[in-house]
């Protein structure tokens, strides 16, 4: 018997809670959504909603408690992501970017330098506009976080 995968959905502005739900119940995974507030998410014991009290990296500091290896943690938060990477999960942002050990680093430091240009008052360009090709990004690193871990001998809730 394996340890299950488990799925956690960053939810507050994800564009991809569908696709997530798609997959892991293709693959039989439990998914929490959290969030600072309601989200409706699909009647289904696999797919659990988490309501964090609101504050500043509630919804963060919940996931992080609980992901470590064989997690799966879908956020564009890059705090988050890199957390989750140190304890031994997988992060994938909803654009089908991987986090790992290799690239949290520098992911991290970019944000960072972005962050203080745009409090000194420079122009940023904001996010990139959520393409049809982002979606299916996002679920080719999905499927191969699932695969990935399944080779390391994590399994589907079905498993336990």
């Amino acid at each position: 018997m394996s340890a299950p995968i488990v799925i956690y959905v960053d939810a507050d502005a994800c564009p991809v809670k569908n696709e997530v739900y798609k997959v892991a119940a293709r693959h039989g995974l439990k998914v929490f959504v959290v969030a600072n507030s309601f989200i409706a998410v699909p009647r289904d014991p696999m797919i659990e909603r988490v309501v964090v009290r609101a504050g500043m990296d509630e919804a963060d500091n919940w996931i992080a408690a609980r992901a470590g290896r064989g997690a799966i943690v879908v956020t564009a938060d890059i705090p988050l992501a890199g957390r989750v990477v140190k304890t031994g999960g997988k992060a994938i942002a909803p654009d089908g970017r991987e986090f790992s050990e290799d690239s949290i680093g520098m992911t991290l430091a970019t944000r960072n330098l972005m962050d203080e240009l745009r409090s000194a008052g420079a122009v940023t360009s904001g996010p990139k506009p959520f393409s049809p090709r982002a979606r299916s990004e996002f679920l080719s690193a999905l499927e191969r976080a699932i695969v990935r871990l399944r080779r390391e001998g994590f399994g589907g809730a079905a498993d336990r």
